[in-house]
């Protein structure tokens, strides 16, 4: 599999480490620095693509990949948005692809013990709420996976209908999720869930040890979208493979 790479900060060379250890060919890097261009030539000649750039950037990289009628996977958080604006690029230029708020395969897990938990919980008198811990060199806060795992603990905690990821000021309303965001430190990711009653309280953790897992699944994207065609999030791997649903 040839791969074009976009964005070269820590995922992007990790992604190009694992790349190399599974005998996949790095044909192009895209903005190894700030003042340099999307790699078209480069692109053109690889079988897929894997996004892990910034933001401020990325709809405009997927609009330029989908005139190259290439697969894409997005790594790169912060954006969803404009999730509805992207999907339709991808539509009108009839291309592929996937995209997700965490590529770990355990974090994906993850999600899924998340939403089995909030089904059973919210039958008796617990209290949820989040709180994620990154890296002080992380951009986006909260964090893609902390979005996701909100919007889980929403569609399956039926008392929590507003979501607060900012400082709270005085009380906090009952139908409130507070998601609590920390930046400090070197660490990778650290997702805590916690369920609280009068009696007793349930704390779901997952911590990422690395960037390793992440690009694991970057490159299982990569293999899941290069015979496909549409729309994906990362979350269909698992429905479609593992029969696991983060939803």
């Amino acid at each position: 599999m040839k791969i074009a790479l976009i964005g070269y900060g820590n995922m992007g060379q990790e992604i190009e480490s694992l790349v190399k250890e599974n005998g996949h060919l790095v044909v192009s890097i895209s903005f190894k620095s700030r003042n340099e261009k999307l790699d078209l030539e480069g692109i053109r000649n690889a079988d897929v693509v894997i996004d892990f750039s910034s933001f401020e950037i990325v709809v405009d990289n997927i609009r330029q990949v989908m005139r190259l009628k290439k697969p894409m996977v997005v790594g790169t958080t912060g954006w969803y948005d404009n999730v509805k604006k992207v999907q339709k690029i991808v539509q009108q230029h009839n291309g592929s692809l996937i995209y997700g708020q965490n590529f770990s395969v355990g974090a994906n897990i993850f999600f899924s013990i998340v939403s089995h938990a909030c089904l059973l919980l919210t039958k008796y008198d617990y209290d949820v709420f989040g709180i994620e811990t990154h890296h002080s060199g992380k951009k986006d806060s909260p964090s893609g996976t902390a979005r996701k795992l909100a919007e889980i603990i929403m569609k399956n905690f039926p008392s929590k209908t507003k979501l607060q990821i900012e400082r709270v000021q005085g009380l906090i309303g009952k139908n409130e999720l507070h998601f609590a965001s920390v930046r400090g430190g070197r660490n990778f990711g650290q997702h805590e869930i916690v369920f609280d009653s009068p009696s007793d309280e349930i704390r779901l953790t997952h911590q990422a040890w690395n960037r390793k897992g992440f690009a694991k699944g970057a490159l299982l994207a990569a293999n899941f979208i290069l015979s496909k065609k549409g729309f994906y999030n990362f979350n269909d791997i698992f429905i479609k493979t593992l029969g696991v649903s983060n939803k």
